[in-house]
């Protein structure tokens, strides 16, 4: 299904991060585990945009823009990187105890600009760095918003630390009250949400377990972040999840079903969240 999102959301990594129908594509990166125990072990990460959960059939995730932490906050080398027809591949060697982060982060702008009486958006690419080169001479009526998207997940060596979940007040981003790599099947955990620093409340929360090539029905949960933008998710069942959350989008606009709102509409502040995340059993 094709879609049709206005301004810089017409990017893969915007329109994948979306919380968006089973036919469309969903950005994700699958670690071969996530809680691992030793001294010198190694996780291996596939990355792509899909439409199955967790399958190879659409395109590779680009790897430009990901990057490893350890426990104690210093950035680890991505090792092994290749990229292939639908599906990208990277190691991260874990030599500390605790829990690492590897993340991809987006941080963009969209909006637009009037010229010579004509409204006009702003070129895919832009960032507040190099707003002022991408406007040309004579713009005025310059409206911008942010766009900021984080794919990212986490993968335990021994015991679960929380020394990287200091946020950076940009963008959505996960605090968890249940560490994500302590989730088991039938049991509630909490996780709470941000954006921009502050708690997100009303945050459309997205939920599927992969698999879903093989099985009738998506399994899809659909939550949303309370006042204090905390969720609570309970797992049916073992597997890896994938969780998408998202700020809420514009309605229809003058394109009809699915359509971008006039250029001329003020931007909107978007920003999406994806993580995928490992329910053991019981």
């Amino acid at each position: 299904m094709k879609k049709q999102i206005w301004g810089f959301a017409a990017t893969v990594a915007l329109a994948a991060m979306a919380a968006v129908p089973a036919s469309a594509h969903r950005q994700w990166m699958l670690p071969s585990s996530t809680v691992l125990s030793g001294d010198d072990v190694w996780v291996t990460v596939d990355a792509a945009v899909s439409n199955d959960l967790f399958y190879f059939e659409h395109q590779p995730l680009r790897l430009d823009a990901v990057h490893a932490w350890a426990p104690d906050g210093s950035e680890v080398a991505i090792e092994n990187k290749a990229t292939g027809r639908y599906r990208s591949t990277f190691d991260v060697h874990l030599t500390q105890k605790g829990t690492y982060r590897i993340a991809s982060v987006a941080d963009m702008l969209m909006g637009s600009y009037e010229l010579n009486g004509k409204t006009e958006r702003l070129p895919r690419g832009t960032t507040a760095a190099n707003l002022a080169e991408r406007l040309p001479a004579g713009a005025t009526n310059v409206q911008t918003a942010e766009a900021n998207n984080r794919n990212e997940i986490f993968v335990t060596v021994g015991e679960p630390t929380t020394t990287l979940f200091k946020p950076t007040g940009k963008g959505i981003e996960m605090v968890p009250v249940t560490h994500p790599n302590d989730l088991f099947a039938g049991e509630a955990a909490t996780f709470q949400f941000l954006l921009d620093g502050k708690p997100a409340a009303d945050l459309p929360v997205t939920v599927i377990p992969g698999g879903i090539r093989y099985r009738d029905q998506l399994g899809q949960i659909d939550l949303k972040t309370d006042a204090e933008g905390k969720v609570a998710v309970t797992w049916p069942e073992p597997g890896m999840y994938w969780m998408n959350v998202t700020t809420p989008q514009t309605a229809r606009g003058e394109g009809g079903e699915g359509g971008p709102p006039p250029a001329s509409a003020a931007p909107q502040r978007r920003a999406g969240y994806v993580t995928t995340l490992e329910v053991m059993a019981p």
